[in-house]
C-alpha cells in the first residue's frame, strides 16, 4: 500500500488572509526580545543590560502596575464563595467585597464561576454595566443592548463578522492605526479604507481628509459600511475634542455609517483641558437616537486603572440597529457559547465600582487616583525624553498609554536598514533593543503614512508609558546613549 507523503497542510495552502496581514506588537521585535531573555537566562552577563524591558505591549500588572484590590477581593470570593462562611474571612475581606461577591454568586448559573452562561452574559452583571454607562454619559443605556465579551478585541472581531459581507464591502480606519483593526477586516474579506490622522495637528481627525477617502473609496466601487475611531488614540495618544466627536457623529449620521468607537482607553486621560466623551453621549446630546445613527462601542478592563489585560473582559454596546439584527449578533456570539466569567464579573466592577458611602469607597479611589497621577507623569516624562533626542520629535501624550515619537534619521542609517532586507524603524527598533533591552514596536507596524515619512526620512516607534516611574527614570539614560551613538554613528557615515 501506497502513502501520500505530501505534507497535508504547508504555508502555500493555508488560508491566504492569514498570511496578508501583520500584527507588529507582538512580531518580530518581541519575538527577538524573547530570544534575547532565554540567552541571558542561559548566560548571565552576556548582554550589557540585566534584563528585557517589554514598551512593546499595553501590559499593565505584567510592567509593575497593582491590582485594584476591591476588585480582586470580590473575584477571590466568587472563585470560593465556600470562603463566605468562614469567620476568618470578615477579617480578611472588606464588607463591601463580600457584599458584593455574594449579590454576583447568586446570579451565576449553578452558583458557580465556572458554569457556561448566557452568551451575552449574565444578566445582572449586564445590568450593572448599563447602570455604569448612564452614570457616566447621563443617557439611558439597556442590558439588552450589552455584550459581555472576552476583552474588546472580540467584539471588534463580532462586529467585523457582522458587518462584512465580501471585499467590496470597506471600513474606514485611521493611520496610524491599531493592527487588530486590518487584521480583522482582512481575515472577514473587507477591505480596510484607510483615512490619515494629522500628526502636525496633535494626531487630531479632521472630517475633509476622512470625506475624501470615502469618496476615492466608493469611486472604486467600495460600499463603505462603518468608521472606525479610536479615542483616546492608540498608538497615537490624542483625545478628540468634543467639536471634532460632534464633526464625526454628522458625518456618520449623513453619510450612513455604523460609528465603531473603540474608547478602551476612556480612564486614561493626562491633560486637564481634554476630557472623554463616549460617541454615544455626543450624539444624544446633539439630539440623535438610535433611529437616526447606529454605533458600537467598545471598552475593556485591560488598560485605565483596571489593568487586568489577563483576565479578558469587556463589552460592547450596540445601539441603533434592528431586533432582527440583535437576533442575528446573539446567534453569532454563541457560537463560542459566553465569555469567560471572570471577564464577566471585572467589567462589571469596573462599570459599577464601589459609590460614596461604602465602607472601600476612599480606599478604592486612592488606589485609582495613584495609577491615573503617576501614569500621568510617566507620559510626560517619557514624552519629554523623546523630543529632547536629536532627531527626534514626541506630540503631547494626552491619553492612552503609548507615545509614538518621530525620528529623522540619517541617510545612512536609511541605507542601511535597505542594505539588511527591513523597513528604517525595524532597523532603530533592533539596534534599540540590542543595545538596551528596551523593547519599542516599529511606528511601520501601524500603516502610518508612508509615502511621507519615506519623503522626509522620517519614521516613528511605539513605545508604552506602563513601565513604573523608578524604571522610565532608569530607561532614560540608556535610551539617549543608544540614540546619539546611533546618530554619530550614521551621521558621520552619510
Amino acid at each position: 500500500m501506497s502513502y501520500n507523503k505530501t505534507a497535508s497542510i504547508t504555508a502555500e495552502t493555508i488560508n491566504p488572509k492569514v498570511k496578508i496581514f501583520d500584527y507588529e506588537p507582538c512580531g518580530e521585535i518581541a519575538r527577538h526580545a524573547e530570544r534575547l531573555e532565554q540567552e541571558m537566562e542561559k548566560s548571565p552577563g552576556s548582554r550589557p543590560f540585566p534584563e528585557i524591558t517589554y514598551c512593546n505591549l499595553g501590559n499593565p500588572q505584567a510592567l509593575g502596575q497593582r491590582p485594584i484590590t476591591f476588585f480582586r477581593e470580590v473575584l477571590s470570593l466568587c472563585d470560593n464563595p465556600a470562603l463566605l462562611r468562614r469567620d476568618e474571612t470578615r477579617m480578611l475581606f472588606s464588607p463591601c467585597a463580600i457584599n458584593r461577591a455574594r449579590k454576583i454568586i447568586e446570579s451565576m448559573p449553578g452558583r458557580n464561576s465556572g458554569a457556561y452562561t448566557n452568551s451575552q452574559g449574565i444578566r445582572s452583571l449586564r445590568e450593572a454595566v448599563a447602570s455604569g454607562i448612564a452614570a457616566r454619559d447621563g443617557f439611558p443605556s439597556r442590558p439588552e443592548d450589552i455584550f459581555l465579551t472576552d476583552g474588546a478585541s472580540s467584539a471588534i472581531n463580532l462586529s467585523m463578522q457582522i458587518l462584512i459581507r465580501s471585499q467590496e464591502d470597506g471600513v474606514l480606519c485611521p493611520l496610524p492605526e491599531y493592527p487588530l483593526y486590518s487584521a480583522s477586516i482582512i481575515l472577514h474579506g473587507g477591505t480596510m479604507v484607510p483615512y490619515n490622522l494629522s500628526e502636525d495637528g496633535d494626531w487630531g481627525l479632521e472630517i475633509f481628509e476622512v470625506k475624501r477617502c470615502l469618496e476615492e473609496a466608493r469611486i472604486a466601487g467600495l460600499t463603505v459600511r462603518a468608521m472606525v475611531i479610536i479615542n483616546p488614540g492608540n498608538p497615537t495618544g490624542q483625545v478628540l475634542s468634543i467639536t471634532n466627536q460632534e464633526e464625526i457623529v454628522e458625518f456618520c449620521r449623513k453619510e450612513g455609517l455604523v460609528m465603531l468607537a473603540d474608547e478602551v482607553y476612556q480612564d486614561n486621560v493626562y491633560v486637564e483641558d481634554r476630557k472623554f466623551h463616549s460617541f454615544k453621549k455626543v450624539a444624544r446630546s446633539l439630539g440623535y437616537d438610535e433611529n437616526d445613527i447606529s454605533i458600537v462601542s467598545f471598552h475593556s478592563v485591560s488598560m485605565g486603572f483596571s489593568g487586568e489585560c489577563g483576565r479578558r473582559g469587556g463589552y460592547m454596546e450596540i445601539c441603533g440597529f434592528g431586533d432582527d439584527v440583535m437576533g442575528e449578533i446573539r446567534k453569532v456570539a454563541s457560537v463560542t457559547l459566553c465569555p469567560n466569567i471572570g471577564g464577566q464579573i471585572l467589567t462589571s466592577l469596573a462599570m459599577d465600582p464601589p459609590k460614596l458611602g461604602d465602607g472601600c469607597f476612599e480606599n478604592f479611589m486612592a488606589e485609582k487616583e495613584d495609577i491615573r497621577l503617576s501614569l500621568a507623569k510617566r507620559a510626560k516624562t517619557l514624552s519629554s525624553a523623546f523630543s529632547s533626542l536629536e532627531g527626534m520629535t514626541c506630540n503631547k501624550v494626552e491619553g492612552a498609554i503609548y507615545a509614538f515619537p518621530r525620528i529623522h534619521l540619517p541617510a545612512a542609517a536609511i541605507k542601511a536598514a535597505k542594505a539588511e532586507g527591513v523597513s528604517p524603524d525595524m532597523f532603530y527598533a533592533c539596534r534599540l533593543l540590542d543595545a538596551t533591552g528596551i523593547a519599542v514596536v516599529p511606528g511601520s507596524g501601524f500603516h502610518q503614512v508612508s509615502g511621507r515619512n519615506k519623503a522626509t526620512g522620517t519614521c516613528h516607534i511605539r513605545c508604552t508609558i506602563l513601565p513604573g516611574e523608578e524604571k522610565i527614570k532608569e530607561m532614560i539614560p540608556r535610551l539617549k546613549e543608544f540614540h546619539e551613538s546611533f546618530m554619530n554613528e550614521f551621521r558621520d557615515r552619510s
